[in-house]
């Protein structure tokens, strides 16, 4: 891993905009975002794009919408399909790309101006496989953007380490939407169709396949974070079961699989206490019940993994007292979680702000 500080992407003039970059914007049913995302693909400085926009079987304006904004951009190409889902919708327009870079755009976000130009500059003078740039969470009351003016250089398996890890200092995380691909590394990896999560297991196979990550700590695209339909936006439900959990257990195979026991360990520490915290959520939900029993199935199912993972090095201790409280008691462990949060966090909280620790 090597850290470059205030790292600046050189400038790529149209003469050397040679490369072909494929960027695959998925729509299903925003037609109050659609325009603004699709034109900020299309006012990127980096000018040698193909613009796929797969419309997922839209029942409002969207489709036509599309339809206008192709006219007036000859990069553009829409395809309209039947509602096949997001995974389907990203990997017909993989089938489609004839770029040896590719990116991903939600239909409901949009990215500032220089996003490829700065991805794709920075990927070829850092030979890389694969760059990732910090993004801007939006809400309707703040933004908030975590920049920190620097670049990273991963060698090997550091970026698939750093992702599992889960470290907050890199945004390296599941989403397909903030980097930029060569190709090669989606052949053979298509996102799962007919189910949700489906950046679960793309993204650890994608940054296993890299030999070379270059990470922008540059927030450079925008998510929007609570709109009210989005998939993100449906806490625990019926999907948890079907589709996120069992792309968690198919993550740690293929990291086993790749021989990194020790990064499979770590991701199932992380998978078992976000169960954990699943569980603690619910029992303050009135219809929690059915879900709550379905968890504790599989904790105490997994209960020999779950507690291996807990003693890895990278668990917290605090963590392990709360998973020996669960197997011991889950009601205990759900009043001590609710104890945790009512009395003591704030506790604490106003304690540092008596001391001037916090504003």
């Amino acid at each position: 891993m090597e850290i470059f500080e205030q790292y600046r992407p050189p400038e790529l003039r149209k003469e050397e905009q040679t490369e072909l970059i494929s960027v695959i914007v998925a729509a299903y049913n925003i037609e109050a975002y659609i325009e603004r995302g699709v034109r900020s693909v299309c006012e990127q400085t980096y000018r040698n794009l193909e613009i796929i926009v797969v419309d997922d079987g839209s029942m409002d304006a969207t489709g036509r919408i599309l339809d206008e904004l192709a006219e007036g951009d000859a990069r553009v190409q829409v395809i309209h399909e039947e509602n096949g889902g997001l995974a389907h919708a990203r990997n017909t327009g993989i089938a489609r790309a004839r770029g040896n870079y590719i990116g991903f755009v939600d239909g409901d976000d949009w990215i500032d101006p220089d996003m490829y130009e700065k991805l794709f500059s920075a990927l070829k003078d850092q030979q890389a496989d694969l760059s990732v740039c910090r993004y801007r969470q939006i809400s309707r009351t703040r933004t908030f953007d975590g920049s920190v003016d620097r670049a990273v250089l991963f060698e090997g398996q550091e970026a698939l380490t750093v992702y599992v890890e889960e470290r907050e200092e890199y945004a390296i995380q599941n989403a397909a939407w903030n980097k930029l691909y060569r190709k090669e590394l989606l052949i053979g990896n298509p996102f799962p169709e007919g189910r949700w999560y489906e950046d679960i297991v793309f993204a650890a196979e994608a940054l296993a396949r890299a030999r070379r990550c270059i990470y922008l700590d540059i927030a450079m695209y925008n998510y929007i974070i609570d709109r009210e339909d989005s998939i993100m936006n449906c806490r625990i439900n019926s999907r948890t079961f079907t589709d996120q959990i069992p792309a968690y257990y198919e993550k740690t195979r293929l990291l086993k699989k790749l021989g990194r026991e020790d990064l499979a360990l770590t991701h199932d520490y992380f998978f078992y206490k976000r169960l954990l915290l699943f569980y603690g959520g619910l029992s303050r939900v009135e219809d929690g019940g059915e879900y709550m029993l379905r968890l504790q199935e599989i904790l105490l199912r997994d209960r020999k993994r779950a507690e291996e993972a807990f003693r890895s090095s990278i668990a917290d201790s605090r963590d392990r007292k709360k998973l020996k409280l669960f197997y011991r008691s889950p009601g205990a462990y759900c009043k001590k979680l609710w104890w945790d949060e009512q009395v003591v966090i704030p506790c604490k909280v106003k304690v540092k702000r008596l001391l001037g620790i916090y504003k």
